[in-house]
Order: structure tokens, then sequence, then C-alpha cells
């Protein structure tokens, strides 16, 4: 499985690790030189979560990074899995039809 955030598709990008040595020309040395490139990946921070989701009354379980949790927290879960496309509005029952409530003469 890839490693990707099912609610923001963060995944794993590349990147350069730039190694250095030297004392900067701004603290009484000569510059800093770089001595070696090496190229690497930065990996999203993904855990497993068993989220409660209350408007659906079950549990979700989905695989997020820590941004996602704490938009979770802050926006509540649903509202951010039904966003992400990871669940679905809840649907009416069939058959039982809402009382029409008649106002108060």
């Amino acid at each position: 499985m890839s490693r990707v955030c099912q609610v923001t598709g963060r995944r794993t990008r590349v990147g350069n690790k730039v190694a250095r040595r030297g004392l900067a020309k701004y603290k009484g040395g000569i510059g800093i030189k770089t001595t070696g490139i090496t190229r690497r990946r930065y990996k999203p921070n993904l855990q497993w979560k068993r989220v409660w989701v209350a408007e659906l009354k079950r549990f979700v379980r989905v695989r997020v990074c820590a941004k996602a949790l704490k938009a979770m927290a802050s926006k509540g879960a649903y509202r951010v899995l039904l966003d992400a496309g990871l669940v679905k509005p809840p649907r009416p029952k069939k058959g039982k039809k809402a009382a029409a409530v008649q106002p108060a003469v």
C-alpha cells in the first residue's frame, strides 16, 4: 500500500540533504562550503485510526496524517471525512414519512 493520506492526499516527497562545513563570513570565517548532496525522502506522519463518526453512529477506519487528525479535532470527523469522500451522508429510512406539523391556531 502506498504511503498516502486518505484525507489530504499527502504522500512521500523527495528532496536533498545538503552537507556543509566551514564558518560563515559574518562570523569571521571564510564562508560555508557544500561538501555533499544526497537525495532523501520526506515521509508524511501517517497513522491508521478508528474514528468515531457520531452522525453515522459507527467507526470509520482511515489512514491519515497528523494534519488531518488536527482538522478532524477542530472541524469534526464527519465534515472532514465527507469532504474527502470517505463517507456518504446517511439515507433517510424508507416507508416512514415525516408527519407534517400543523401550526397551532
